[in-house]
């Protein structure tokens, strides 16, 4: 079967090691079963992937991908939950500490078939595309827990989404502004704010930039680059909810801020598949669809992976097959 792939991991040039080509079909354990894939979505993880990030040469060669849409064995739509649990895990499965997504432990959905549990299935409405609900499963319902399940704010708060473009900001401005937040959104560019406004964002600023009053909440998933800002950017008493460190794991800790002005700094990762069912019927409901950027044939999953590593992104890059 077609799948994009690693077979060696590259630190310092992760491109040199995406391959597209045939792979075996997927073996399938007791419990599980397969999903025709029709569209799957791309994500900061598999670049680090790529990187070894996450991905001992030992399990290798992986199908990379967490995200998938597309059809179970008896023909339905559904959209694949990329949190797998261990057997026999009950409650939260985020908070299982032997959780993997897939293309950890597990061949990844990058291809035109995945193996998943049945469990991990959430059917998919007809008035989502299969590249819609692709991109549903990691970004958006990380953004969607991050501001509904995590932070405790509510609708009216003021909420600041660090870096305007990617598959997790884009998905908050949308969120946060049908669910009546005020956004704003800082980007590095002029084109990324532009585009931000035009998701619903209510004002975008530069990086780095002096904000007219301090915010609720902060949503933040650039790490080093922006943390100094982003505590600096609280009221007293106000959150940070953080996902993820594309720019680097060492942010300035800023700690006497966050004891003096008693700031709550919230860690978020992924969702339930209670979450994105319920993420998925509030799309439906509300006609909220993932900002697309570009959708390719997984054939040209170079380009894609290309446009993200390069930051030329302006919401989610999708794979059909």
């Amino acid at each position: 079967m077609l799948a994009a792939f690693v077979s060696a991991p590259a630190p310092k040039d992760p491109l040199s090691v995406l391959e597209v080509g045939n792979r075996p079909a997927p073996e399938v354990p007791e419990g599980w079963t397969t999903v025709q894939v029709k569209a799957t979505s791309l994500n900061h993880h598999d670049l680090f992937s790529l990187q070894g990030i996450g991905l001992p040469a030992e399990r290798m060669p992986m199908v990379l991908g967490t995200d998938a849409a597309g059809l179970d064995e008896d023909g339905n739509e559904v959209v694949v939950h990329g949190v797998v649990s261990t057997p026999g895990w009950t409650g939260d499965e985020t908070l299982d500490p032997k959780r993997s997504l897939f293309s950890e432990l597990h061949q990844g959905t990058m291809a035109e078939q995945v193996a998943v549990p049945r469990r991990n299935l959430v059917p998919k409405p007809a008035e989502l595309s299969f590249a819609e609900a692709a991109c549903l499963p990691t970004a958006w319902l990380t953004a969607y827990r991050m501001l509904f399940v995590r932070s405790g704010l509510r609708p009216g708060s003021t909420i600041l989404v660090q870096g305007a473009s990617g598959g997790v900001a884009t998905a908050l401005i949308r969120l946060g502004s049908a669910a009546g937040y005020r956004v704003w959104v800082t980007g590095r560019s002029e084109e990324k704010r532009t585009a931000a406004l035009a998701l619903g964002a209510d004002q975008a600023f530069e990086t780095g930039a002096r904000l007219p009053e301090r915010v609720d909440g902060v949503m933040e998933t650039v790490g080093e680059a922006t943390w100094s800002h982003s505590i600096k950017s609280l009221r007293p008493g106000g959150v940070v909810v953080t996902c993820g460190a594309t720019t680097g794991f060492n942010p300035g800790a800023e700690l006497n801020r966050v004891f003096f002005t008693q700031l709550s700094v919230i860690g978020s990762t992924m969702g339930t598949r209670e979450e994105l069912d319920d993420l998925i019927q509030m799309c439906r409901i509300t006609g909220v669809r993932p900002q697309i950027d570009v959708e390719l044939p997984l054939a040209q999953a170079h380009e894609g992976f290309q446009r993200m590593l390069e930051g030329r992104t302006a919401g989610k890059i999708v794979f059909t097959l």
